[in-house]
């Protein structure tokens, strides 16, 4: 099994045939047994700076995997696969849920950020069948990694559509907030003509 990073350079306007052969090689790569992480870097939000690429290519094989979810996307249901050795950045929910492990050791930080920077607010290991709650604004900014030799599974219930929306990650150094929207790499968010993603 090998990982496979693929990215759809940036340009001023998006490049839609190298993304789509991207996606129809990914697809490929996966039914082999690879893993496989796509960026379109020509996307709205997406780094076009090396720095910023190369972060995500690092932490981009934690992944989000659909679940469920409201038919007025008040709620929904999915799993966070973070493969070892892998961590998501620092990042917000923007809505109250609930986390349980069910698989794999995690490693979590919980983030305070203000004053141009960011604060720890509390370390713990987690193990299967731990669990905790996500309440905005105190308890929501987080970080987690897998500790453990197998990738780890999480269970989250939130009450937004966390793939869809956009929310927050933070500058590990300053603390600065930017826009970006998760994804699922099973399900896709599409603008419905309210402005609200519109199911897949």
């Amino acid at each position: 099994m090998a990982r496979v990073f693929l990215l759809n350079p940036p340009s001023p306007e998006p490049v839609r045939t190298p993304l789509l052969s991207f996606c129809h090689l990914a697809s490929a790569l996966r039914e082999h047994g690879h893993e496989v992480a796509l960026l379109d870097a020509s996307a709205p939000f997406a780094p076009h700076d090396t720095a910023g690429i190369r972060g995500i290519a690092v932490r981009n094989y934690a992944r989000n995997v659909f679940l469920f979810r409201a038919a007025d996307r008040s709620l929904c249901l999915f799993s966070l696969v973070v493969p070892p050795g892998s961590m998501t950045p620092v990042h917000d929910h923007l809505a109250w849920g609930l986390v349980g492990l069910y698989k794999g050791n995690q490693d979590e930080e919980f983030y305070e950020p203000g004053d141009g920077r960011l604060r720890l607010v509390r370390q713990r290991p987690l193990q299967p069948g731990d669990y905790y709650a996500l309440l905005p604004p105190r308890d929501d900014v987080h970080r987690v990694r897998t500790i453990s030799d197998v990738t780890s599974v999480s269970i989250h219930l939130l009450a937004n559509d966390t793939g869809c929306v956009l929310r927050h990650t933070f500058d590990e150094q300053t603390g600065e907030a930017r826009p970006f929207r998760s994804g699922y790499v099973n399900a896709e968010c599409r603008e419905a003509p309210s402005g609200r993603p519109s199911p897949p």
